[in-house]
């Protein structure tokens, strides 16, 4: 049943199965559905897809957001600053979420075996909730290289193992919340030919905002290596979509963005500036649509950038930069 739509699908193909899963989640989710009913769409008319809906990302932060009635498996939490009000998403089915990422990254960076994976996730691991940390300890352990692993803060003993991969030509993936990134490069400097730098996004406060290309320019400069590679995801979703530099993401096969214009939640577009919205069809059990708070691009192939944030929207730990 789950990998049903984990494989290449036409705009045609991608369409049909959006709009089945609004028709189902219309009706078996009673949030989603009363949002529906009180921007006064009809679902019957709903036929492509900017007709549908999306969703607040928001009402993760107070309601249940659940399609049809089930214990959750898991739940899933955002990350926050003191006294900010975090995420929930109920997670029906865990495995679903690991066939997600999974068949992602393998289209995106090949086989997990090849890679030794390496996690520099500390604010993330302090939680015992985070779908990233979920995400980054099953590509560890996929990975099966002994030297795959998460760190903290030792951030001399994460120089070493690097240049001892390095010396191997060991394919290597690092990635790291933003700061934690940062601290690395202010610390060390290197030429690393053999290892990808995926930064997961995240400041949290901790430090002065950069700027997209500010930062990057930085960790090229201090890591030595040709680009910065990106992760877009959130708690809300069960998907991610990937950068190999700029700033660029694209979506796998069962996820797409939209945009929407913020005065207006019903006039969305398949391309152009505007506040993202997403599809995401391994969100069966929660929303498959979500208008985030992320203000965007999208261009002509698909591909997008997410530019910042919508005035006084909360910070989120997986995109607080701007470009």
């Amino acid at each position: 049943m789950h990998l049903n739509f984990f494989n290449n699908l036409t705009p045609v193909e991608f369409t049909s199965r959006a709009l089945g899963l609004f028709q189902f989640q219309f009706a078996n989710n009673p949030l989603y559905r009363k949002y529906t009913e009180t921007l006064g769409v009809d679902p019957a008319g709903v036929t492509r897809l900017e007709d549908i809906p999306f969703l607040p990302v928001s009402f993760f932060k107070t309601e249940a957001v659940k399609t049809t009635g089930f214990t959750p498996e898991t739940v899933f939490t955002s990350s926050g600053t003191t006294g900010m009000v975090t995420s929930r998403h109920e997670i029906k089915d865990l495995e679903l979420y690991r066939q997600s990422f999974r068949t992602a990254f393998q289209r995106f960076y090949g086989n997990i075996t090849d890679w030794c994976v390496i996690g520099l996730l500390p604010s993330y691991l302090e939680r015992s909730s985070s779908s990233l940390v979920v995400m980054v300890d099953d590509l560890i352990k996929g990975s099966g290289h002994p030297q795959s692993g998460f760190y903290l803060y030792e951030h001399e003993a994460l120089r070493g193992l690097l240049l001892e991969l390095e010396a191997r030509g060991q394919k290597t993936l690092l990635i790291g919340v933003t700061f934690a990134l940062l601290d690395l490069a202010e610390k060390y400097s290197f030429s690393l030919r053999h290892t990808v730098i995926m930064e997961t996004g995240g400041m949290k406060g901790r430090r002065r905002e950069l700027t997209r290309a500010e930062l990057h320019a930085f960790l090229i400069r201090r890591l030595g290596v040709e680009s910065i590679h990106a992760e877009y995801g959130m708690t809300e979703l069960l998907s991610q979509a990937y950068s190999p530099g700029q700033g660029l993401f694209t979506c796998p096969p069962w996820m797409r963005m939209l945009v929407r214009t913020e005065d207006d939640p019903l006039e969305v577009r398949t391309e152009g500036e505007g506040i993202l919205n997403i599809i995401d069809l391994a969100n069966r059990w929660s929303c498959a649509f979500l208008a985030t708070d992320d203000v965007g691009r999208i261009y002509p192939d698909g591909r997008f950038e997410v530019a910042g944030r919508v005035d006084n929207s909360d910070m989120r730990g997986c995109s607080l930069l701007v470009a």
